[in-house]
């Protein structure tokens, strides 16, 4: 059975999923030594999702793997969350790399997030055969929805969109002296970005001190850790995008230092004379709170940005969502038909083993034309292909059961779910 723990920005404050986001690596480790046969975690800045494959976990016991991992007592989950079972987890996990979860529909960041949850569970051991199935077809649903709707066209990334609702206290973007903190995959996305609206007074600071080696790919300037306060204070416009746990830029960056006596103190925290937005995009968050109280600074996080995201374009969002509906029934049948496959196996090698036998018989007899064995394997043929089909038929209706026990009442036949692993199936 495939469940989803599901807490997004429809479901849960920022706060709390930025609490879930700090451990992403304990959750799927934890729920395996728990008895679930696998799980994959995606942790977003959006959403903190765990997909387990399990037979003897309920969800309580899921929800309660997840809170040990996270260290949030379970009464903070209640209500945030929403589980997620059997058939209709493809269908969600579809719609999620598509970017028809997200904040702003469509977004195409998701889709590279999916793919790296996967990767990480490979990484960690925790992955199942069904999970892989699982994702591996969300890949595959989110790239026809990009391919056959406009959604993807129409949606926005939480980038783009940042600097849009930006472009309202900004009247010159190649007059900002702006920092960008961060060298990760969002970060790049960002520079393109800010280099789009015509921004050419760009600087890169990384909490790891991966700095340089971005700034000398970008062709722009790294700030070392011992200027980092002095830049950022002199920064009209920072954005942050880094996966650090604990806040990169607060108070003690942009608070200039006490004035001597008698000097004039420099009320406006730029140099040039504007005011400073900030813009965090981590998740967990990378700013400081306290920040927006001071004098001259203006922050945008991602629930403000949540808040501005635009309606979604209706025809493309339906037609995306036809084409996941699609993709999550092809995936229930093909699932349905490798729950069956063992079961046709088993009845094809007990019905060619018989046909071998007589087979063997005719020979000895004097079939030497081989007229009695092209009759007999012929109809072997003609009697398998009606319950072949008729277990897929079932399989598909959620009946296979049907099928294993008629197999078993009337051959006495009881495979094991592993006996077809290098079958084929005619």
């Amino acid at each position: 059975m495939l469940l989803c723990v599901t807490a997004s920005h429809k479901t849960a404050s920022f706060d709390l999923l930025e609490r879930l986001s700090r451990h992403p690596d304990t959750v799927a480790p934890t729920l395996v030594e728990a008895g679930a046969q696998g799980a994959v975690v995606l942790a977003t800045c959006n959403r903190f999702e765990a997909y387990v494959e399990t037979e003897e976990l309920g969800t309580e016991a899921v929800v309660d793997a997840l809170a040990q991992a996270t260290g949030i007592p379970s009464d903070d989950l209640d209500g945030s969350y929403r589980i997620i079972d059997d058939r209709r987890v493809a269908e969600h996990l579809f719609a999620v790399a598509s970017g028809l979860e997200s904040v702003v529909s469509g977004e195409g960041e998701i889709a590279g997030q999916v793919r790296r949850a996967l990767t990480g569970a490979r990484e960690q051991g925790t992955t199942s055969p069904a999970l892989e199935r699982l994702f591996q077809r969300a890949s595959q649903a989110q790239r026809k929805v990009k391919n056959v709707t406009a959604l993807q066209r129409a949606g926005r990334s939480l980038v783009r969109l940042s600097l849009e609702l930006a472009d309202s206290r900004i009247a010159d973007w190649s007059a900002e002296r702006v920092l960008l903190v961060g060298t990760g995959a969002y970060a790049a996305v960002t520079l393109a970005t800010l280099r789009e609206r015509g921004a050419v007074d760009i600087s890169v600071y990384s909490p790891s001190g991966r700095a340089e080696l971005f700034a000398k790919k970008h062709g722009i300037r790294p700030v070392p850790a011992a200027e980092y306060a002095a830049v950022a204070r002199r920064s009209s416009l920072l954005i942050t995008c880094t996966t650090a746990v604990e806040p990169v830029l607060g108070p003690a960056q942009l608070q200039h230092a006490p004035v001597a006596a008698g000097a004039t103190e420099a009320r406006c925290p730029v140099a040039h004379g504007g005011s400073q937005l900030v813009i965090d995009l981590g998740m967990p968050r990378n700013v400081d709170p306290a920040i927006a109280q001071l004098e001259g600074v203006a922050l945008l996080d991602l629930e403000t940005i949540r808040l501005h995201a635009p309606l979604e374009e209706l025809q493309a969002t339906d037609a995306a969502r036809t084409v996941v509906r699609e993709a999550a029934e092809d995936f229930h049948v093909a699932t349905s038909r490798e729950s069956v496959t063992p079961a046709v196996v088993a009845l094809r090698t007990h019905i060619f083993g018989l046909l071998e036998a007589e087979i063997e018989r005719a020979r000895r007899r004097g079939d030497e034309h081989g007229l009695v064995e092209q009759a007999m394997r012929h109809l072997a043929g003609v009697l398998l292909h009606t319950p072949t089909t008729r277990a897929h038929q079932l399989a598909a209706e959620g009946r296979s059961a049907e099928f294993l026990t008629a197999l078993e009442t009337l051959y006495g036949l009881a495979p094991d779910a592993g006996d077809a692993t290098a079958a084929e199936i005619a």
